[in-house]
């Protein structure tokens, strides 16, 4: 019963997370003071999750590590590294939910940062949760028919993410190429997060097929 109750409580903190990284990512959606609030509340929301999964923590230096593990471990260490920076330059910035925190002489330089952690972050997120995906839907009974169809509509729904990712110029973000983040205040908000969603898809797509790569049985081995 109280494992249940834990599973349950993961899957509600990892649902919010979902939601709230949705709408950190549309800020010409939510405007600033409430992109701050749901930023404080995000990082909150992370540290509720580090903590329920403080074992995987306890068990970093133990076993033998394959393929698979050792790529959810890297990929868990780095989304957890650009998140804490991602909350660190956001407070830095901060006009409305941690003014105290406002570092005006280091604006030029806190910016940037904030601008490719978050969407390094939001990257990493969509990888973090394709590659758990494989392992999570294990146990599902599905027939070969439901595989190729959530197969196929993954890969469209991939394709249009990577497109749009390409878009909205992302790899500019993610890379320094700009201080400024270009956003279209034209954009009706739903769209914002339908193209947001699409990506994140596109992301989790990436991360399942990578998962699904480092946990195919070798020749010779049972499944």
């Amino acid at each position: 019963m109280q494992k249940s109750k834990t599973k349950g409580l993961r899957l509600a903190v990892d649902g919010c997370m979902l939601v709230l990284l949705l709408c950190l990512m549309a800020y010409q959606v939510t405007g600033e003071k409430l992109h701050e609030w749901t930023g404080i509340c995000m990082t909150l929301v992370v540290i509720v999750h580090q903590i329920l999964n403080r074992r995987w923590y306890a068990a970093v230096f133990r076993g033998r590590y394959n393929a698979y593990r050792i790529l959810t471990t890297l990929v868990n260490l780095l989304l957890l590294a650009v998140i804490l920076a991602t909350a660190l330059c956001g407070m830095a910035m901060s006009g409305y939910a941690v003014p105290f925190l406002y570092w005006p002489g280091g604006i030029y330089l806190v910016r940037p940062a904030h601008l490719a952690m978050s969407h390094w972050s939001f990257l990493l997120m969509g990888l973090h949760l394709g590659l758990h995906l494989p392992v999570m839907t294990r146990k599902w009974k599905l027939s070969d028919g439901a595989r190729t169809a959530i197969t196929l509509l993954g890969t469209l729904f991939g394709g249009v993410g990577f497109g749009l990712l390409l878009q909205n110029r992302l790899p500019d973000y993610l890379f320094f190429r700009v201080p400024f983040a270009f956003l279209d205040y034209e954009k009706a908000g739903w769209l914002v997060f339908l193209e947001n969603a699409l990506i994140l898809c596109a992301c989790t797509f990436l991360g399942a097929q990578l998962a699904a790569l480092c946990l195919k049985p070798k020749a010779g081995e049972k499944k």
